[in-house]
């Protein structure tokens, strides 16, 4: 089915009766799933701990998603030895075989597409076709990096000799033991999506998944257990991020992380990960994206790619647009265009079939949205939206309106990264003005234009600073990034390596260079 109708963030509708059924009976079929216990997973081992983080669905607060035993540092410290004491065997079975068995844990994963995309709606509220693009990317991800590393026939180059007998060659090989640090927002693709980069290259894995966004952590280790990967090589420590998460990168048999969360936290880890010697340090720390709409603009098309963009997933996404600029002369005719079609979406229960937007992830979220609410009535103007849902089953989840603002280009709502459904609009009168405001942001992760103006165009792609660039993209002015298609990867405090998941130079990340000589006269 996925072959014939296959979800991506760039999907506009799923008019496709099939898959709508799959997926109803499958949201059906996961509630049996939901409020069960779970352990910490270390060399295959079942750990239950006494103290559990009870996870609540936003969606409704007394849907329990489940209880997840909490790792101790020691339970860190024996993932760690474990892996540790299992990265020579796992590098020796050799880049074909972890290959074949990483494919066949995408596989599996794509055998429960429609299972893991219900779950994802309970667990952290996306609608039916973000959860299922999720879920398909992750996968696709897998692949990636397993095609990468076949492509390259596992990064061993032959070298020239000088004169004495005997192989010359260079050959890239694992670090050893990789942590990977996941957020809530992209619970199955941005914990599998560097996993699976880390293990196809030989490093073991210990994966320490956002306490919101467990759930699906642990079907990731299902689904790689079940493909294959032995329990030496993929650990799971679920639990906090200022006990588990800070005991695991900081530990000093870790000789790789990748992060994924909040620019605080990423730069903490970049400056004290490494304490003894250099090692890796991928960490993507969200962004504060902007778009660009010129006179030239296609204002339809401009307006809802910029929707999508901003109320897609509540705005919680690291790519989320939050910022537009738009060309004066057709400022209003957008503005009344964004506020129409804002004031058509439809806000509640993801798991329906019709709802483009479900609740935001928690209450620390619900603050933000509200204080950034009341500085834009207070400095600003609300052109929609502002308020939370309160009204029948919603007042029982965390329900807010889409919001479209006007406030001064001063105030903290053009620099701070909320991850709420919220975005700022305002005029600019040239182009070079909009380009120097949308880069005028600590962070560079991605950006959009609508313009029908070539040496716009052109001017724009010159000096934008971000890793992702859409031009005129309906689908999502700056979000929907593909792999093998849009590689996703941030510039300045959005990402500290500059290479991008799902592109041609992520794998490499996870790989270090070694030459050998080996003389046989």
């Amino acid at each position: 089915m996925t072959e014939k109708f296959r979800i991506t963030y760039a999907t506009l509708s799923a008019d496709n009766e099939e898959l709508q059924r799959a997926y109803d009976e499958a949201a059906e079929r996961v509630k049996a799933d939901l409020g069960k216990d779970y352990p910490v997973i270390v060399n295959g081992e079942e750990r239950w701990r006494e103290s559990r983080y009870e996870e609540p669905s936003p969606i409704d607060k007394d849907i329990v998603l489940g209880r997840f035993s909490q790792a101790t540092p020691e339970d860190v410290d024996d993932a760690v030895a474990a892996a540790k004491a299992f990265r020579l065997e796992w590098d020796r079975m050799g880049w074909q075989e972890r290959v074949r068995i990483l494919r066949k844990s995408a596989d599996i994963m794509e055998e429960r597409l429609f299972d893991l995309a219900a779950l994802m709606a309970y667990e952290v509220g996306k609608s039916r076709l973000e959860a299922l693009g999720d879920v398909q990317e992750t996968a696709e991800l897998i692949r990636w990096n397993c095609d990468e590393m076949e492509k390259a026939e596992g990064f061993q180059v032959p070298m020239s000799g000088l004169g004495a007998a005997g192989d010359y060659y260079d050959v890239l090989r694992p670090h050893g033991v990789w942590a990977v640090i996941s957020p809530f927002n992209f619970p199955m693709a941005l914990s599998g999506g560097p996993s699976s980069g880390a293990l196809v290259a030989g490093n073991t894995v210990v994966l320490k998944p956002s306490n919101q966004g467990a759930l699906l952590g642990f079907k990731l280790y299902e689904c790689y257990r079940d493909g294959g990967v032995p329990a030496g090589a993929f650990h799971l420590v679920t639990g906090r991020g200022s006990v588990a998460g800070e005991a695991l990168w900081r530990h000093p048999d870790v000789n790789g992380i990748t992060f994924t969360g909040s620019y605080p936290v990423g730069m903490d880890i970049y400056r004290n990960f490494t304490t003894t010697v250099p090692k890796p340090v991928i960490c993507e720390m969200g962004g504060k994206n902007p778009t660009i709409v010129t006179k030239s603009a296609d204002l339809d098309k401009a307006s809802t790619g910029v929707l999508r963009s901003a109320f897609g997933f509540g705005g919680q996404k690291c790519s989320a647009c939050s910022r537009v600029y738009v060309e004066r002369e057709v400022y209003d005719d957008f503005l009344t265009q964004l506020r129409s079609k804002t004031e058509e979406i439809k806000v509640g229960n993801p798991i329906e079939r019709d709802v483009f937007l479900g609740p935001i992830i928690n209450e620390a979220a619900l603050d933000t949205y509200e204080e950034a609410a009341e500085e834009a009535q207070k400095n600003g103007t609300i052109v929609t939206g502002g308020q939370r849902i309160t009204e029948g089953d919603l007042a029982r989840g965390l329900f807010v309106e889409p919001t479209v603002v006007e406030a001064p280009e001063d105030s903290w709502i053009w620099k701070k990264e909320l991850f709420v459904p919220f975005v700022a609009v305002a005029p600019f009168d040239e182009l070079d003005e909009a380009i120097e405001k949308a880069n005028d942001t600590e962070y560079g992760l991605t950006a959009g234009l609508f313009s029908e103006d070539q040496n716009e165009i052109d001017e724009w792609l010159d000096r934008i600073q971000a890793g992702v660039v859409y031009v005129n993209r309906q689908a999502g002015s700056t979000t929907g990034a593909w792999p093998g298609v849009q590689p996703f990867g941030g510039w300045k405090g959005s990402g500290t390596t500059g290479k991008a998941g799902g592109g041609p130079y992520y794998l490499l990340q996870y790989l270090r260079e070694q030459s050998r000589t080996v003389i046989s006269e």
